[in-house]
């Protein structure tokens, strides 16, 4: 875990809102204009994607739709990539980081932390 909040404390500045909600381009890469769109039309529901700005590690630093901080999407964030990799925290057959990969670690638990004062 402590590989992963340094790996995104160094890439938090490349943060780039990049999943689109919109089915039909779901295999096409974000262009800048769905990436601006994106970023504001996200709020706060369990499905979305965390406003820019935010901190790592608070509630708000969620991805809704992949269900891990937003700091640390790749599916997201492509750019977040090759930070895990560089710490061999990289799971090849799917493509996402070992820490998030339930299918190979099927009783991983991620959990969005609390709101802050709760």
């Amino acid at each position: 875990m402590r590989t992963i909040l340094v790996a995104s404390t160094i890439l938090f500045s490349a943060l780039v809102i990049g999943c689109d909600n919109d089915s039909s381009s779901k295999s096409a890469p974000p262009t800048k204009s769905t990436a601006t769109a994106a970023s504001t039309t996200h709020a706060s529901s369990e499905h979305e994607h965390a406003p820019e700005g935010i901190e790592p590690g608070s509630h708000e630093d969620w991805c809704g739709e992949h269900q891990v901080p937003e700091s640390e999407c790749t599916r997201c964030n492509p750019a977040l990539e090759a930070a895990f990799k560089a710490t061999d925290d990289w799971c090849e057959e799917h493509s996402i980081p070992e820490s998030q990969c339930k299918k190979c670690n099927p009783d991983l638990k991620i959990e969005r932390p609390p709101r802050e004062g709760s």
